[in-house]
């Protein structure tokens, strides 16, 4: 460490029933037997059936006793219509008589000549179990086999393998531009009529349409009534809907309003989610309404539960040492011998996220229990583990859900897996946090499948010589085609129901259609925002699963609990979920710490990475994970410590390294260098930031809203996402973007809340992004916003060079030593342990 600052996808087509299966109608099967062309001998109580059977079939066979369905029947009593008289009709109808007589006895005559047969049949000895068929004689002969001391069949036993999900081909995606999150329109009506009441109660007429938007029909009445329901609205505040509702309301108005206790419930427990808080306890949320001068918190919780704005759980406490939670049988045993109850904690939370974090225990719990336990593929997975790899391989093999934790190298691990899972067959899908993240992961699958053929290949030379990175065949070749299957050189080995070998009903070894050793871009590798909105992936089938066998979600601590719900709900039965990510950074943005929830549970294999990031940057972020700040050698000036006085001296500096001395001294770009500080507001917030390094870099007079072409920019499509992009132009459609190598057109109405100059971000916008050079700037003032998460992830946005603008002198080392994450309350780990036994 220095201080010296120079320094296209394939589908499947549908298929109609089989014969014989479900949906084949009378006579789907030729010659009259089971579903899979067998026939099975009658039993006794059918003798009788078939023989009535038969009479009937003799007779309609002979044309006699009834009319062909396609020749109307007359009802008429007039003349025939062949002119005959009535006589000849009469003497029809008593020959017709006759011959249904004649045929009647004949067919009973049939009927005795059979009962009299079987009756000579059954004098002869008679073999027990002869006339079993199907599942009957297989139990029969399992019994036998234990008789005689053998063993029976595996197969007996056995759960039947599920049928294969046949999926309807989807339309062909052709890339488009990245979508702006655009509110749905209101009508121009609602808006005045909203900003009518606005005025009159002096509120910014500016929040009419995200009024109208938040209220819906009826807003304006809906505001004139419950003048609270402002609070809302994001970035209105108890004081200043106070404000608004002593000038509707005058003298009605009063702390004591139960609309008003209702309303500062809901703000607080939305408050709590932008913390990252899925609920809070009751006391905390007590208090919190006391320091809002509500003045009966306990009235304004339950009138915020009657009306349906909240919802109360309460969950029971492990304490050290207590037996586990009774089953709801043994519950109602305790109730009746009338025990102490186990202590539970009472938590409110809004319906929104408790739904989310409900259904995503049950996902997860589904994942975990629907995984076969016998697949025929432990072998291949056995022969394919092997390097760094090879445990998370194993642990995969096994297990629906994984854990897998590690650094930025460890990455390379994950990809392991989806190579060696995609050389097997399998449908693979990983999903990053951000298009950096997307192609990092693209780049090593590539590498790592790159390795998987050249050893493949090696192997078929030398078969001694393979390393068992690749599953062989019976023939010892590694990519030719099975015995018995359809696929050409090359092909993933297909079984006769159109799914790879080795998989449940998988459709293609690559869902983009190509070889295994092919990364499809936009299906194999994608962020997860693009993945949950269809945008990117392989698609899902006609139940709304995504056709993936295996997916591998990374940067899973940015997982929040809504995002995580939907993947879980998304996962079809018998999939492989991996949540691969770094423990140390910084949490999800939006509420919910589900990475950190799921390693506490510890209800799935964990798997932690051994492979160190590698040079001084590594050592450097290393040491910050488990509370330690270190002196690292930094020979080629990797790491450089700038010290600073004051915040002036620190935008100053800040701009030098950018502008001029690590383009100079390191080789690196301004246009690759990130800076990354503490807050946006500040004299060295990103806004100052920004301002200073655009007047530098990229000089203009802002004339497209504060932006000019070749403006770095933050792009936040939704809360918690940010892209960084360029500006290209601005014309009447809005403000155009290159965001990822993807256009991107921002509505003129939008750019303030969603576009940002990107030279500087905060540490929550950059996580899951790395650049080849970063500064991160430390002023005085920031001191207390210092935490160990952010720090490590701060200083691990660097691959190549990282620069410290230091400027808090000893609050460094004890917020990485002392400060660790600020806590979150959340359900998760309760909801789990209740569905899914702790894996020891």
């Amino acid at each position: 460490m220095t201080t010296d600052p120079a320094a296209a996808e394939e589908t499947e087509p549908v298929t109609g029933p089989e014969p014989g299966g479900p949906g084949a109608g009378p006579g789907a099967d030729d010659d009259g037997g089971s579903a899979d062309g067998s026939r099975a001998p009658a039993g006794p109580d059918d003798e009788a059936a078939a023989g009535a059977t038969d009479a009937t079939d003799t007779a309609t066979d002979s044309g006699e006793g009834g009319a062909s369905e396609s020749e109307p029947e007359s009802e008429s009593e007039g003349p025939a219509a062949d002119g005959t008289s009535g006589d000849g009709t009469a003497a029809a109808d008593t020959t017709a008589q006759l011959s249904e007589a004649e045929a009647e006895l004949a067919a009973q005559r049939e009927f005795r000549e059979r009962i009299e047969r079987r009756k000579a049949e059954k004098e002869g000895p008679v073999q027990a179990g002869a006339r079993l068929s199907g599942k009957a004689a297989d139990l029969l002969a399992a019994v036998r086999a234990v008789e005689s001391g053998g063993k029976p069949p595996a197969s007996v036993f056995a759960e039947p393998e599920p049928a294969p999900r046949r999926s309807a081909p989807e339309p062909e995606r052709r890339p488009q531009a990245m979508p702006s999150a655009t509110p749905a329109p209101v009508a121009s009506e609602a808006v005045d009529t909203v900003r009518a009441v606005l005025v009159e109660g002096g509120a910014p007429e500016a929040l009419a349409a995200q009024v109208a938007a938040v209220l819906g029909e009826g807003a304006d009445t809906q505001l004139r009534e419950d003048p609270w329901q402002l609070l809302r609205v994001a970035g209105v505040r108890p004081e200043q809907a106070d404000g608004f509702a002593r000038a509707l309301l005058g003298a009605e108005c009063g702390p004591d309003d139960e609309r008003r206790g209702r309303a500062v419930t809901v703000w607080l427990l939305e408050q709590a989610a932008l913390a990252g808080h899925t609920a809070l306890e009751a006391q905390a949320l007590h208090a919190a309404l006391a320091q809002r001068s509500v003045p009966d918190p306990e009235a304004a919780v339950q009138s915020a539960l009657a009306e349906g704005d909240a919802l109360v759980f309460q969950d029971a406490l492990d304490e050290p040492g207590a037996p586990p939670a009774p089953t709801p049988s043994e519950e109602g045993a305790e109730g009746e011998e009338g025990e102490a109850e186990r202590p539970v904690r009472v938590l409110i939370g809004l319906e929104r996220y408790a739904l989310a974090e409900e259904s995503l225990a049950d996902g997860l719990a589904r994942v975990v229990n629907s995984l076969p336990k016998e697949d025929g593929s432990a072998t291949d997975w056995e022969s394919a583990a092997t390097g760094s790899a090879a445990e998370l391989i194993r642990a995969v093999a096994g297990h629906g859900l994984v854990l897998h934790t590690g650094g930025e190298a460890s990455r390379a691990e994950p990809a392991a897996l989806a190579a060696t899972a995609r050389s097997l067959g399998l449908r693979v899908c990983a999903a990053a946090h951000t298009p950096d993240g997307r192609r990092r992961f693209a780049a090593l699958l590539a590498s790592a499948e790159g390795a998987g053929r050249g050893a493949a290949s090696a192997s078929a030379s030398d078969p001694s010589s393979a390393p068992g990175f690749g599953a062989e065949d019976e023939t010892g070749a590694p990519d030719g085609p099975r015995p018995g299957t359809d696929d050409g050189p090359g092909g993933p080995a297909r079984t006769h129901d159109g799914g790879a070998a080795g998989t449940h009903g998988g459709a293609s070894g690559h869902p983009g259609g190509g070889q295994p050793g092919d990364v499809g871009t936009g299906e194999t590798v994608t962020t997860v925002a693009g993945l949950l909105a269809g945008a990117e992936g392989p698609g899902r089938d006609t139940d709304g699963m995504l056709r993936t066998d295996l997916l591998i979600v990374l940067d899973a601590p940015q997982l929040d609990v809504e995002s995580a719900a939907m993947l879980a709900e998304s996962m079809p039965d018998g999939a492989r979920l991996v949540l691969s990510g770094d423990p140390g950074v910084l949490w999800s943005a939006g509420p919910g710490r589900v990475f950190a929830d799921l390693l506490a549970a510890r209800a799935c294999p964990q798997v932690a990475s051994r492979t160190p990031d590698p040079g001084p940057i590594g050592e450097l972020v290393s040491g910050i994970g488990i509370g330690e700040l270190n002196q690292v050698a930094a020979p080629g000036k990797e790491v450089v410590i700038v010290p600073v006085r004051d915040a002036g001296e620190a935008v100053h500096r800040t701009v030098q390294l950018i502008a001029d001395s690590v383009p100079r001294a390191i080789g690196i770009p301004a246009e690759q260098t990130q800076v990354i500080t503490p807050g946006h507001g500040g004299a060295v917030g990103t806004r100052a930031l920004n301002t200073a390094l655009k007047e530098r870099l990229n000089p203009g007079p802002g004339r497209f809203g504060g932006f000019d072409p070749g403006d770095r920019i933050a792009y936040s499509p939704a809360p918690g996402r940010t892209v960084p992009g360029q500006v290209v132009k601005a014309d009447a459609d809005g403000l155009h973007l290159e965001c990822a190598g993807a256009p991107v057109v921002v509505p003129k109405e939008r750019v303030e809340q969603t576009v940002r100059h990107g030279w500087a971000l905060t540490a929550h916008q950059a996580v899951g992004a790395r650049w080849p050079a970063a500064v991160v700037v430390l002023p005085g003032d920031a001191a207390q916003a210092l935490t160990r998460p952010w720090i490590y992830t701060a200083f691990g946005r660097a691959e190549q060079h990282l620069s410290v603008v230091h400027g808090v002198d000893q609050a460094l080392p004890r917020a990485v030593a002392e400060v660790a994450a600020k806590p979150r309350t959340t359900r998760l780990p309760a909801l789990l342990r209740a569905q899914v036994p702790a894996a020891g």
